[in-house]
């Protein structure tokens, strides 16, 4: 059930106060490595993925060094990911496209980075909001779980709880509001066991004052 809008608006006052100063926990220096590390993420942890991308960026930061590292090295390089063949190819694939359509330049604009082999709308969600500045929700497994768990959707899609959080939420807290929700996934709202009584949002959180009726 989705929240009232006073609940709303005290459900994201207080995730803001959790997790001050929200950031990605992919590591990146650049719209291309923030693309690659989230295409590299797709099942796998952020935390596997830095390790990856602290090795692969020293060789190949750019559109251009991964195309020359190849696909038998990138392969090797990424095997840890997992899915690394389907990751990797896209990879060579989407970095093919960014040198001969773009200068070597990732778009900012969503739209045209969901035409990129591999590229979602949530991981052009991510870029766009996180390397460019533009206002975004990108939906993952934990915001689409956490966000209807909580009552801020109330949705049975990946695209509807997109389309009604940047309808309950402002458009300035677009971005800090995704990583609000990730984080309070990882750290409290886990998918099979919940710490409800240790939660601050118990008190407004529809999932809790259900249970607990």
């Amino acid at each position: 059930m989705l929240l009232s809008e006073e609940k709303r608006a005290e459900a994201l006052r207080i995730l803001a106060e959790l997790y001050p100063n929200p950031r990605p926990e992919l590591n990146y220096t650049s719209p291309y490595e923030l693309l690659v590390a989230v295409m590299l993420s797709a099942q796998c942890t952020d935390k596997q993925v830095n390790k990856v991308t602290a090795e692969l960026f020293k060789v190949a930061n750019t559109p251009e060094q991964m195309l020359s590292l190849g696909e038998e090295k990138l392969m090797d390089m990424i095997h840890s990911c997992g899915f690394f063949r389907m990751k990797g190819k896209h990879i060579l694939e989407t970095s093919r496209i960014l040198v001969e359509k773009y200068g070597g330049e990732v778009p900012a604009d969503r739209d045209t980075l969901t035409e990129l082999p591999g590229v979602g709308r949530k991981t052009a969600n991510v870029v766009v909001s996180n390397a460019f500045h533009i206002p975004a929700i990108a939906v993952d497994t934990h915001v689409f779980r956490v966000s209807n768990r909580i009552g801020l959707a109330e949705a049975k899609t990946v695209e509807k709880t997109e389309e009604q959080l940047m309808a309950h939420i402002p458009q300035e807290d677009w971005t800090d509001a995704h990583h609000w929700i990730i984080f309070h996934g990882r750290r409290v709202c886990a998918a099979q066991r919940p710490k409800c009584a240790d939660c601050a949002l118990n008190q407004v959180c529809d999932f809790y004052t259900r249970k607990d009726s």
